[in-house]
């Protein structure tokens, strides 16, 4: 989610960074976040995920993507489903997943947690460490998220919003990159709406994606001159990343970002300007920080309905996609609410708008 403070000084501001001769524009959408599901808020029973359920302990390309990603099931994932089931196997027990979050539970998580600590501190570079991290939060999301969540809206089965979700074209010349923490989620809702193609998945500390949504960065900023507008292979295309993590996962993603910028176009910091917005429908359900921070679809639709005011980009139909996203978030917000009421638990969240995080 996102703070969309008028100053430009800190790092933690919501922010729109952008590089004139270059084709990298990001929005910072830091957040305040429930853990990676959904419906996290709610404390679920305990689900088993058994060997077979993966053919023979393998994600598929096919279910890799169907999660929304568009690189190739990273090797280190695939790898670690692949010890996670070995485990299984030798502990002759099912791998169990529920609670606040839907982690591993029991004594498998137990004996996972020991094994997994083993073999991070053999890493020595933390870049190596990183790596691990992420893809063993994505390969224990994968497993207990089978035959529970759909692919689509990562939402319970139960509660699948799909069917109410439309979808939007966007305009070709504005790409979004939601460059999402492996705990998070809510940047989903923008491809669901738009589609892969216009809001791209990248996982932080997965080095396929990032090569991707880079190497698209790199052919950006070809032979670009300063105010022109940014390029990707020939097309005027703007490339927005949305950062969608908590505000202290944020701080790390957005320093990888700095740290990535510097190595490939030699340069400190990257401009940063601010957008104006309200809070979003979502707040009712996840009270942010303070009222000028919002959630990441939140964010999109806040850039999107600032550029549909500026003349080049009044007749590019930006203002359909607005509509369609608030519709999704309004969607959203009705099947949380719902999924909340027949669990017995609160429809709202205890305010934190006073909260000094700095």
């Amino acid at each position: 989610m996102v703070a969309t403070t008028s100053t430009i000084s800190r790092a933690f501001s919501f922010t729109c960074m952008f590089k004139l001769c270059r084709p990298l524009f990001a929005l910072s959408t830091r957040t305040h976040m429930e853990s990676p599901r959904v419906n996290s808020a709610l404390r679920s029973p305990a689900r088993e995920t058994h060997i077979g359920d993966t053919d023979d302990g393998f994600i598929t390309l096919q279910e890799w993507q169907g999660w929304g990603a568009v690189s190739p099931l990273p090797a280190l994932v695939q790898q670690i489903v692949e010890d996670l089931k070995a485990l299984e196997k030798n502990f002759d027990a099912p791998m169990s997943f529920g609670g606040n979050g839907g982690r591993l539970q029991g004594d498998f998580k137990i004996l996972e947690d020991k094994k997994h600590r083993a073999t991070y501190q053999t890493l020595g570079e933390s870049e190596k460490k990183l790596q691990f991290f992420t893809a063993r939060q994505i390969a224990c999301r994968l497993l207990g998220s089978q035959g529970y969540l759909c692919q689509k809206c990562w939402i319970a089965m139960e509660d699948c919003m799909c069917s109410k979700v439309k979808h939007c074209s966007l305009w070709y010349g504005v790409r979004f990159w939601l460059y999402m923490h492996p705990k998070n989620n809510t940047g989903k809702l923008l491809w669901q709406v738009l589609g892969v193609q216009a809001a791209t998945l990248c996982l932080y500390g997965v080095a396929e994606d990032e090569e991707i949504m880079w190497s698209a960065f790199k052919r950006a900023g070809g032979n670009t001159d300063v105010g022109s507008t940014a390029q990707t292979d020939g097309d005027n295309t703007l490339n927005f990343v949305l950062i969608d993590g908590t505000w202290s996962n944020s701080a790390a993603m957005f320093n990888r970002l700095k740290e990535k910028a510097k190595t490939v176009w030699d340069e400190e910091g990257i401009p940063c300007i601010s957008l104006t917005m309200g809070a979003s429908a979502m707040h009712k359900l996840r009270p942010q920080p303070s009222w000028d921070r919002t959630c990441t679809a939140a964010a999109a639709i806040g850039l999107l309905s600032e550029l549909q005011l500026l003349p080049k980009f009044s007749s590019c139909g930006l203002d359909e996609a607005v509509e369609a996203i608030e519709d999704a978030l309004a969607v959203l917000l009705e099947a949380l609410t719902t999924r909340r009421l027949r669990m017995g638990r609160s429809v709202t969240r205890k305010a934190r708008h006073n909260l000094n995080l700095w």
